[in-house]
């Protein structure tokens, strides 16, 4: 059933799953489930539309369309976990200036999250997960905003009628920034202060300790070493919005998370597997490297192409791989430079890493328990190494806490004249980046 705020019409559930081409996997009583998650109540009213497509009240505004997403949830292990159906409002259709302002929303940085599970690890904090159900559907829309009636109801809809939308749904523009506008006055209310190292770590201190949040769209995580402080939060959370407690941390934005007497470990597994199945290289013979060693790549006059969409995902898939896998930063921060026009070589560079990642699939990033939070930042940079526009490569690596937590290897943007400048350059960006953790770990806030 979908409650709407001014009809109370009982949509026939046979049409609709005929018009969406149900999976055959999905019983009646779990579309049931589903379509209920998706309730309109209080999120829409309806209005009459004029004839040409144009709202009544606002004629330079016309009514977005919308669709059913569907997706499938999994567990670590790579088994189903359960089946979601999402209306999501055609945004792309939106104008700027008539339909919405500013859409900037932060997300979480993986360099913090990584901070923080260093930190957990050190001081043998717990590390919770928590999930927002709905998240966009929680906060009133400041524009006016008009929606087509969603597939598979238009006939529970009178002529010419459209949802004026009074709160936000999944495919606005603004519904991110309108979400975490809401969420952010919600943490500030229990007495968090947002970090100004990352805008998505909200941090609240009582004496000595302190319980600490960070949030990617609708996925949180809670450490800290404030028991009573993490179960009050937890119970304000659970009261402002509907949420869900996942228990202990096991799976972040695509991460296995493991925690052992040796420390946390994070890896990509599951990513990797899926990788090398969708690729046909899961019985590739592995490689012992990421790249040759000392291979210059570079664009070649007259060299063969290659599809240039298959290689920009193949990259795009390594670049997110690289967030737990150090070993292959390097390389793959070559492989990313020829994006725009990709050659044979550069395709084989690809593959090469892919074979490497064959062969250590289990690998990540251990976090060990070293009882101490030092932070400590290493750089290096050559010199004119690139022969063909004559800038330097600079890299970094930083610690806390005796722990691995960023890297980064990048060509710098200026031509150095010296190797000491491109030195210098080097370390200005490596103290860049301790100064920033610096900033995080102590708590640095907007307020101070």
């Amino acid at each position: 059933m979908l409650p709407m705020e001014t009809c109370q019409k009982k949509p026939k559930l046979s049409c609709l799953l005929f018009r969406l081409k149900k999976p055959r996997t999905l019983s009646r009583k779990h579309w049931n489930q589903k379509i209920g998650g998706m309730q309109c109540k209080q999120k829409w009213r309806l209005k009459r539309k004029m004839k040409h497509g144009k709202s009544v009240s606002f004629p330079l505004k016309k009514p977005v369309g919308c669709r059913w997403v569907f997706t499938t949830k999994y567990k670590p292990d790579g088994t189903i976990e359960r089946y979601k159906a999402r209306l999501v409002a055609k945004g792309y259709t939106q104008t700027y200036g008539i339909d919405y302002s500013e859409t900037f929303s932060p997300v979480a940085k993986i360099d913090t999250i990584r901070v923080l599970f260093s930190i957990a690890a050190n001081e043998d904090w717990p590390l919770h997960q928590l999930d927002v159900k709905n998240a966009f559907l929680h906060e009133e829309l400041k524009e006016e905003v008009y929606m087509e009636p969603p597939p598979g109801f238009a006939e529970e809809f009178e002529k010419n009628e459209v949802c004026n939308l009074k709160k936000s749904l999944y495919g606005l523009k603004q519904s991110p920034r309108a979400w975490f506008g809401r969420f952010t006055i919600a943490m500030k209310k229990y007495g968090f202060k947002q970090s100004n190292s990352d805008h998505t770590l909200f941090l609240k201190r009582r004496g000595k300790s302190i319980t600490c949040l960070i949030i990617y769209v609708d996925d949180m995580i809670i450490t800290g070493n404030d028991k009573e402080e993490m179960k009050k939060l937890k119970e304000n959370l659970f009261a402002d919005f509907e949420m869900k407690d996942l228990g202990r941390l096991k799976y972040f934005l695509g991460i296995e998370v493991l925690r052992s007497k040796q420390g946390i470990f994070i890896c990509q597994k599951k990513y990797i597997l899926d990788l090398l199945a969708e690729t046909g290289m899961i019985d590739c013979k592995p490689m012992d490297t990421p790249m040759v060693a000392n291979l210059k790549l570079h664009m070649e006059e007259e060299a063969q192409l290659v599809e240039k969409e298959k290689y920009q995902r193949l990259v795009g898939k390594l670049i997110y791989l690289s967030h737990t896998r150090p070993d292959i930063a390097y390389a793959v921060g070559v492989v990313s430079q020829f994006m725009h026009q990709p050659q044979a070589a550069h395709m084989e560079a690809v593959w090469r890493i892919i074979r490497y990642l064959k062969g250590t699939v289990g690998h990540g990033v251990l976090f060990k328990p070293n009882r101490h939070l030092k932070i400590q930042a290493y750089t290096d940079a050559d010199w004119v190494g690139d022969k063909e526009n004559r800038r330097s490569t600079a890299g970094y690596f930083t610690l806390v806490g005796g722990n691995l937590v960023t890297w980064k290897s990048k060509k710098q943007k200026v031509v150095a004249l010296s190797s000491a400048e491109a030195e210098l350059r080097g370390i200005a960006r490596g103290l860049a980046e301790a100064k920033y953790e610096d900033w995080m770990h102590f708590g640095k806030t907007q307020s101070d």
